[in-house]
């Protein structure tokens, strides 16, 4: 198959999607595995907030997507899924970092689904904590079993759709999940994600496992993309950068262009930006 037969969705950073050829495959499971603040959820949010402003507003495509991007297959609904976190609390600080267009992009495109409910279940958070979003998934479901209604809604939601899972870190420090069952739960996410034709951003904190348990978690997506900081020398300024650690369709792309990283930085007005690519020498 060439590269003009693979349907790509665009990651709404253009300068990214020019280099890997467009965008992410149509089918692709991937990890959004970085530090703290590294950038890895500001990715997401800015490839549903561009993708959400363009389903809305047609003729901006080149011009948010980029030449890159413009040819690329926009996914039919996108997904919010979140194990601990609010709706409201998300679109509260999408709100406070940027532009009210990025706000009300994502607050009118993208579905979220909170699982709060069942994941503090078994926990010392109280049900008045809780925001529920009104849901009775959990109504006929044992207790500790977020991963089986999780299962549920991407049957309902995930075909042609951006999903993103925000985060893997939630599940994999739960002691209500056994480990195990998310690296094959994850393994069934990859399977059905080219069933389904759709892309999935796994957000994943680095270093919240130890070394064989991030691999099987690898082992286990498409593509890698990991967000990281890193100072520069003899000043204690900090850079973000992005690597591409696992990604058969992209590393090609970056091998020819000879590129080791992209130097990142995130804008109230731009969501995530590569301002910089870093070759081999």
């Amino acid at each position: 198959m060439s590269e003009g037969d693979v349907e790509r969705t665009p990651t709404g950073v253009a300068d990214f999607d020019s280099i890997i050829g467009g965008g992410v495959p149509l089918g692709s499971v991937v990890l959004l595995l970085g530090d703290v603040g590294g950038g890895g959820l500001e990715f997401a949010l800015t490839s549903a907030a561009k993708i959400g402003l363009v389903k809305e507003f047609p003729e901006t495509k080149g011009f948010i997507l980029g030449h890159a991007g413009r040819d690329g297959v926009l996914p039919e609904s996108m997904s919010y899924v979140t194990f601990s976190r609010s709706k409201e609390d998300i679109l509260r600080e999408v709100k406070l970092s940027f532009t009210k267009d990025f706000h009300e992009s994502l607050e009118s495109n993208l579905l979220f689904k909170d699982f709060s409910k069942g994941y503090f279940m078994r926990t010392v958070v109280p049900t008045t904590w809780v925001d529920s979003d009104g849901s009775d998934l959990f109504a006929d479901k044992k207790e500790d079993d977020v991963l089986e209604a999780l299962v549920t809604f991407l049957d309902a939601n995930a075909p042609r759709s951006l999903i993103v899972i925000d985060s893997l870190t939630d599940l994999v420090v739960s002691d209500a999940v056994k480990f195990e069952d998310v690296v094959s739960m994850l393994k069934g996410i990859q399977r059905m994600a080219k069933k389904w034709e759709s892309v999935f951003y796994v957000l994943l904190t680095d270093e919240i496992l130890d070394r064989k348990r991030q691999q099987m978690i690898i082992d286990s997506v498409d593509g890698v993309l990991r967000f990281e900081w890193a100072k520069f020398h003899h000043t204690s300024k900090r850079q973000r950068y992005l690597y591409v650690e696992k990604f058969m369709s992209v590393l090609p792309h970056l091998d020819q262009e000879r590129i080791a990283r992209f130097a990142t930085l995130i804008t109230s007005q731009s969501g995530f930006v590569v301002i910089n690519t870093e070759r081999v020498g």
